[in-house]
């Protein structure tokens, strides 16, 4: 893999667990231990946008990994970064490449073990809560234009246990983001997760962008990205770990906060892919 230099991190490719193989990016300034974040990838596999989030949280003074969620497929690699294909993971191979990841960083010596957060983005937005649900390691969830859409509430190959009993057993607090515009999250879909974590009694906060199409942070995509709001993103993504460290979402209490900003003539229907 190519590795670009990027200013503020210092990057690498690591091997660990069940053959994972990761992208691992360390602040360049700052006092260790540091926080740090598990970054789960796109659909794409470990792409360059994915690096770029990776090296950007290095740089905010994050020990970041990514891990390549298919280091153990042997498939045409090409095609899938390409998005020629999609390969469906099951929540065990989620949960053991997320699982590892979380080894990993609990073991490094750079890492405060109790400040370690879960991200997921499009396809892994719900990897963080698959792993929190078994996990309690994790100190703070963030799922980014993903983990809701209509799949994740099926039953099948992939998945056999209902996201109703999987989220019901998170620990930590979730920082959701969406977009009016997407085409694969609806508003409905988003209420229907926040329906389940009040249910129970899960802290939460959730951030749904005027107009925002899907994938509108990933710069690798001229026709989506959307830069001044990725930089609210950035910082909304910041801020709450830093809230999450301060205490501000203590385990006896359930904090829910929901934020939108929609069209009332809003039809999912008419929401189409960018490119």
């Amino acid at each position: 893999m190519q590795q670009p230099a990027y200013p503020g991190a210092l990057t690498s490719t690591v091997t660990f667990g069940d053959r994972v193989s990761a992208f691992l990016a360390i602040p360049e300034k700052g006092t260790a231990p540091y926080g740090a974040v598990i970054l789960g990838h796109e659909r794409y596999g470990l792409v360059q946008h994915t690096l770029d989030l990776t090296a950007k949280f290095a740089a905010s003074g994050y020990v970041a990994v990514a891990p390549d969620l298919f280091s153990r497929w042997d498939g045409d690699k090409e095609a899938l970064n390409r998005g020629d294909i999609s390969v469906p993971l099951s929540d065990g191979d989620i949960v053991s490449y997320m699982g590892d990841s979380l080894d990993f960083l609990l073991d490094h010596p750079m890492v405060d073990a109790s400040r370690i957060a879960a991200m997921g983005v499009c396809q892994s937005g719900a990897y963080p809560l698959l792993l929190n649900s078994v996990r309690s390691e994790v100190a703070a969830n963030i799922v980014v234009y993903g983990g809701a859409q209509d799949r994740e509430w099926e039953l099948n190959e992939t998945r056999s246990e209902p996201y109703e009993d999987i989220l019901a057993r998170i620990t930590a607090p979730v920082l959701g983001i969406w977009g009016e515009d997407d085409f694969v999250v609806s508003i409905d879909n988003v209420a229907r997760l926040r329906g389940v974590l009040e249910a129970n009694r899960k802290s939460y906060e959730f951030k749904l962008f005027r107009d925002m199409p899907h994938g509108w942070m990933n710069s690798t995509m001229p026709g989506r990205y959307r830069p001044r709001e990725t930089e609210l993103v950035w910082e909304r993504i910041l801020d709450f770990m830093e809230r999450v460290r301060a205490g501000e979402f203590p385990k006896d209490r359930a904090i829910w906060r929901f934020d939108s900003n929609i069209d009332p003539t809003y039809d999912f229907t008419k929401k189409v892919r960018l490119a």
